[in-house]
């Protein structure tokens, strides 16, 4: 008989060892056709404790015509008051595009990296543009393995993420194995728009806190990583826009199980009629141990609760805080 523990190791051999391709063709032959079939996989890898959006993910792009994004995404957009907001949700990458993402960045990228995803905001008028993505996100990334975080299971990482894209040549050398990042976005400018400068201004919450109408909303994964089950990493990007102002919200949120719990949040803010940007960055951080008690006594599901960021960011203290600010015209 096969114990539950060798069984969860070879589903999660499955999913996590095998190219995405060859996931995917695997998945394809279970035949998932109807919404019961994929609740029951999806059961069945949550049975296995093992990540199960991988799963979702692998059937939403490769499924049989469930759910199949178009091969070119035109993205969500509004413009409003002088601005273009766009959007682009895409599937996991495949193999082409992750392996020249790892010969550009140096680095292996993370287990589920969404390369095509984006959120872009220009001024059109000066042509000044702000963007949020993955590769230069993952650029940023420490490449030489001096803030590498030092835990016993480092090695079998690296080892590890030598058979994950087989079919694929990978660059395998020391870095931060948990992807942390600093990224503020991306931005462009002309030469007459005006740049970024340091600031104590701070964004003003009293006027977010309004009963104003969302005019568009969108929630956008960039990267994400089970640091071979040794805990969670990724980075997502919200942003809503209301008739005069909108607010964008970019999270690194990081749990390494033993160690440490990592929240790093850029914020933009941007005042359509005064053309005010401001932009917000705050690290947190907090020795895992020291959240682990904190929770000890709490009445909610602790093990959901260690996934969420939206539920601990204010248990974790501010490590640093910087505030930059223009004006568009």
């Amino acid at each position: 008989m096969v114990s539950r523990s060798n069984r969860r190791a070879q589903t999660a051999q499955f999913l996590s060892s095998s190219p995405r391709c060859l996931i995917a063709s695997r998945l394809r032959n279970l035949a998932l056709t109807t919404s019961f079939q994929i609740f029951f996989w999806l059961l069945f890898c949550l049975k296995c404790e093992v990540n199960s959006s991988i799963v979702f993910a692998m059937i939403s792009s490769h499924g049989n015509g469930m759910m199949t994004p178009t091969p070119k995404d035109a993205g969500n957009s509004i413009t409003q008051s002088g601005f273009r907001i766009f959007t682009h949700k895409l599937p996991i990458s495949k193999a082409g595009p992750i392996e020249e993402m790892t010969n550009k960045l140096g680095i292996s990228p993370p287990e589920m990296i969404f390369g095509d995803n984006s959120v872009r905001i220009e001024h059109i008028k000066s042509g000044w543009a702000i963007e949020f993505n993955a590769f230069d996100a993952l650029d940023l990334v420490d490449k030489k393995g001096d803030s590498m975080l030092k835990v016993s299971y480092s090695k079998e990482w690296q080892q590890n993420r030598q058979h994950v894209h087989e079919d694929i040549k990978e660059v395998i050398k020391p870095f931060d194995w948990s992807y942390s990042t600093d990224y503020k976005g991306t931005v462009s400018t002309s030469e007459s728009a005006p740049c970024f400068q340091p600031s104590s201004t701070p964004i003003p919450i009293a006027l977010l806190t309004r009963p104003d109408p969302i005019l568009f909303f969108d929630d956008v994964m960039l990267y994400e990583d089970e640091l071979a089950d040794n805990g969670i990493t990724l980075l997502s990007c919200k942003i809503r826009v209301m008739p005069a102002r909108l607010l964008l919200l970019s999270r690194f949120f990081m749990r390494l199980d033993g160690v440490i719990f990592r929240i790093r949040d850029t914020r933009l803010f941007i005042e359509f009629t005064t053309g005010e940007v401001i932009r917000e960055y705050t690290a947190r951080e907090e020795k895992y141990d020291t959240i682990r008690q904190r929770l000890a006594f709490s009445k909610d599901d602790v093990p959901a609760m260690m996934r969420d960021p939206n539920k601990l960011v204010e248990m974790l203290p501010v490590v640093e805080q910087k505030r930059e600010n223009l004006i568009l015209k």
